[in-house]
């Protein structure tokens, strides 16, 4: 099968892209899908991911399974005039209940005005592509009402009708109600808390799939204007490799400057605000002060994500970092690629797979801080660690307990001083105990791996993708 992707978040690196890598990998060894998979990585209808609106930056989304070739949409307007409108309407649709009569018929016109554009951006796409199946993640959410309406017309018109088989996937990690991000200036919700007039949804016809990454997102859909019932398929994590590290691991950790005998931290996150990178940061701190006191190893703090999508809130994690003594400690990753690459002057980029490798080689582990409780819909920092054998440290979320179960072995706290405190001198002697090799420690570690393999299991991605092969046989 030829398969395309549409990725909602804008950007070249991130959780949902890393994901489909591990899902795309079961249908290469189900022998079902062809390489290589066009992408569009919604550059072009992203505006508030600046550094990469509207035809890529200074990170690239080298793979060696994508073909993303950025494109622009022809609708007349610059590029700053088309983003000042997409933010404009993304915020009318999110406040769209509180608006008059009139001011949701002028902002319903403004939206069908730019679907056109997108509907032929979509529809030129896929001309020239031909998938038997497009990928769609987080195309549901109302980021750029606009483009999701143009890729939905162009959907239909190139697979309705019987003129070809397969369509659309319709993949949601996170929907609206349960997404509740906010407008760090104002306040207000980035997205509505339901679906509303103007927010184009999956329907249930011949070329839809819908897939959801868990049963809470499944019940949220359930209340949806729509004749689609989502179905229920975990995210998938890689398999981590045991043993020693090998040369690209140590050339990266001499690269990164990483002294042997300190553990290395991983937070598996981008660098915006509801993410929590500098609640990672205090707990680092106040890490140090504890290793500092014992005597044993300071740890460093290796944050995947890069400076250039939040960069107001960047400058305040950066600064930071620097009134607390650790920004020695803390290396930015400006992105983890999606396959370890070597770059032209020998820099290494480590995939997921390998920094894990190189914190469990330094006896290391994994810290996951989301810094509000209500947007994370699974939370897959947790998971990775167990893939690894990591202990792992979390902040209080929702959904960890729904996902993971009570049974999950963390270190846990919240985001006060008082807990960030506590949390990190249970976490430095969590790691003292890992190095030693402690079998009480190694056992529990030992269960969240079992935990995490039965979260989220490779079966149900087989069984998706014999679906996919035989609708579109």
């Amino acid at each position: 099968m030829r398969i395309a992707l549409v990725s909602g978040d804008g950007l070249p690196t991130s959780g949902l892209l890393t994901v489909f890598r591990n899902v795309l990998q079961v249908g290469r060894d189900l022998e079902l899908v062809e390489l290589p998979v066009a992408t569009d990585l919604g550059y072009a209808w992203r505006p508030d991911k600046a550094e990469y609106y509207p035809v890529g930056g200074a990170r690239d989304a080298r793979s060696g399974w994508m073909r993303a070739a950025p494109r622009r949409v022809r609708d007349g307007l610059s590029d700053a005039a088309r983003a000042a409108e997409l933010i404009a309407l993304r915020d009318g649709v999110a406040a769209h209940d509180s608006l008059g009569a009139g001011a949701r018929r002028e902002l319903a016109a403004r939206i069908e005005k730019l679907t056109e554009p997108y509907r032929v951006y979509f529809a030129e796409w896929l001309a020239e592509h031909e998938p038997d199946w497009v990928f769609g993640l987080n195309m549901t959410l109302s980021d750029a009402v606009p483009a999701t309406a143009g890729l939905h017309a162009a959907v239909r018109e190139h697979f309705a009708g019987g003129r070809r088989r397969g369509g659309m996937v319709f993949w949601d990690h996170d929907l609206f109600g349960s997404c509740a991000i906010h407008d760090p200036q104002t306040g207000a919700r980035v997205y509505p808390e339901r679906p509303n007039a103007l927010t184009p949804l999956p329907r249930d016809d011949a070329h839809t799939r819908w897939i959801v990454i868990s049963d809470g997102l499944a019940d949220e859909a359930s209340s949806y204007p729509t004749d689609a019932v989502p179905e229920v398929v975990s995210n998938l994590l890689p398999t981590v490799p045991e043993g020693r590290p090998e040369a690209r691991h140590r050339e990266f950790a001499a690269q990164q400057g990483l002294q042997e005998g300190r553990p290395v931290l991983l937070a598996p996150v981008r660098v915006f605000r509801i993410k929590g990178v500098d609640v990672a940061v205090r707990l680092l701190a106040e890490m140090r002060e504890e290793a500092l006191r014992t005597g044993g190893p300071v740890p460093y703090l290796l944050v995947f994500g890069g400076l250039d999508e939040d960069p107001e809130y960047a400058r305040e994690v950066t600064a930071l970092c620097a009134a607390s003594g650790v920004e020695d400690d803390v290396r930015f990753l400006d992105g983890v690629p999606l396959t370890s690459v070597r770059e032209d002057d020998g820099t290494w980029r480590l995939d997921e797979v390998d920094l894990l490798r190189v914190a469990a080689a330094s006896s290391g582990g994994v810290v996951f801080t989301p810094g509000v409780t209500d947007v994370e819909t699974v939370g897959l920092g947790p998971g990775l660690a167990a893939m690894a054998g990591l202990p792992c440290l979390t902040t209080e979320y929702d959904v960890f307990e729904p996902v993971y179960g009570p049974e999950f072995a963390r270190v846990r706290m919240d985001t006060s001083p008082e807990s960030v405190r506590a949390g990190a001198a249970e976490f430095v002697r969590t790691l003292a105990a890992f190095r030693e090799g402690d079998d009480a420690l190694r056992a529990r570690l030992e269960v969240n791996r079992k935990i995490t393999e039965d979260r989220f299991p490779r079966a149900p991605w087989e069984r998706f993708w014999r679906e996919l092969r035989a609708a579109c046989a």
